[in-house]
């Protein structure tokens, strides 16, 4: 099965997890955890992202989603198997790195001041 999500592409993954990522972390399982991390960014920020992105121009906040998404999949599969790192400890920097950017990420989003721009835009 080949990767498929809406939100980010293989690439913008791959290029967060380094070349210390496990061979055997699967397209198919890369799509599962798209899939669960568009659904928390939708849930999380209370709208549904996931269809907005489809269909909107709006660039900029599609880039803020992708950067959610593709660092929430880039942890799992980091933390699937860290053996390819050259330590735990570097593989455990690189998720708090990504996972910080996904809280960022979380309050843009959720951000009052921008809701409008960002879904009317």
């Amino acid at each position: 099965m080949a990767f498929t999500g809406i939100t980010c592409t293989e690439a913008e993954i791959d290029q967060k997890t380094g070349s210390g990522v496990s061979t055997s972390y699967t397209d198919t399982m890369k799509t599962a955890a798209l899939l669960q991390a568009e659904s928390y960014v939708n849930v999380a920020t209370g709208y549904n992202w996931s269809d907005w992105y489809a269909t909107s121009p709006n660039v900029d906040v599609k880039y803020v989603i992708t950067e959610a998404t593709s660092s929430l999949v880039a942890i799992e599969a980091i933390k699937y198997d860290m053996a390819g790192y050259t330590t735990r400890i570097e593989a455990e920097d690189m998720m708090n790195v990504l996972f910080y950017r996904v809280g960022q990420c979380i309050k843009t989003l959720k951000e009052t001041g921008t809701e409008k721009f960002m879904r009317d835009a």
